[in-house]
């Protein structure tokens, strides 16, 4: 006495069509899991719009330095957007993960705590820090390079452009010399046209 084994019917593709058309064994067609074009298009805005809005929120600032007061914490924030991070160097106080910036949030928040102003804390750290300090330095005879690099970088790169214009308008492709007598025997001689 023999014992066949079950057969097992797997599921198959059927002709060239869509590989995600797939049929079971009874001819009854399995459900397709690809997500739908919409559905796709739906969340690649989703994650747009996270990645546009996700730095809008990112900041440094840790919950532990904030204020109580929300009035004192709006000062603070609007200070330390206006002082550079010494370490990073492009960014604010407020943006930087250093701890210089850290430790520059706090003495912000301990002198609007003493009682000083906005401008009176400005001061304090500018006379500690230096210019290099401010996001957006004083305009003076040292800041003047700082402040008109731009506007001279623009300056150099239109000049540039402008003589390299004014060179090749000036330089027109030179006119081909007429051949000399040898030159015109030997093309003669090779079977070539010898027009100018």
């Amino acid at each position: 006495m023999s014992v066949e084994a079950p057969s097992l019917s797997l599921p198959r593709c059927r002709g060239r069509g869509d590989p995600n058309d797939r049929y079971l064994s009874d001819g009854e067609k399995s459900p397709n899991l690809a997500p739908s074009p919409a559905k796709r298009g739906r969340v690649g805005v989703g994650v747009f719009i996270a990645l546009v809005l996700f730095p809008l929120t990112a900041y440094a600032v840790t919950p532990g330095e904030r204020l109580a007061d929300p009035a004192l914490e709006a000062r603070a924030r609007a200070i330390t957007t206006e002082l550079r991070c010494l370490v990073c160097q492009n960014q604010s106080i407020d943006d930087s993960d250093a701890s210089l910036a850290k430790d520059l949030r706090v003495l912000v928040r301990e002198k609007l705590k003493e009682g000083m102003s906005d401008a009176q804390v400005r001061e304090f750290v500018h006379a500690r820090y230096g210019d290099f300090v401010l996001l957006r330095p004083p305009v003076k005879l040292g800041t003047l390079l700082l402040w008109a690099a731009p506007l001279i970088a623009l300056l150099a790169g239109a000049a540039a452009i402008w003589m390299a214009a004014r060179r090749r308008a000036g330089f027109p492709a030179t006119p081909a010399k007429a051949l000399s007598e040898e030159e015109r025997a030997r093309l003669r001689a090779l079977g070539v046209s010898d027009r100018d």
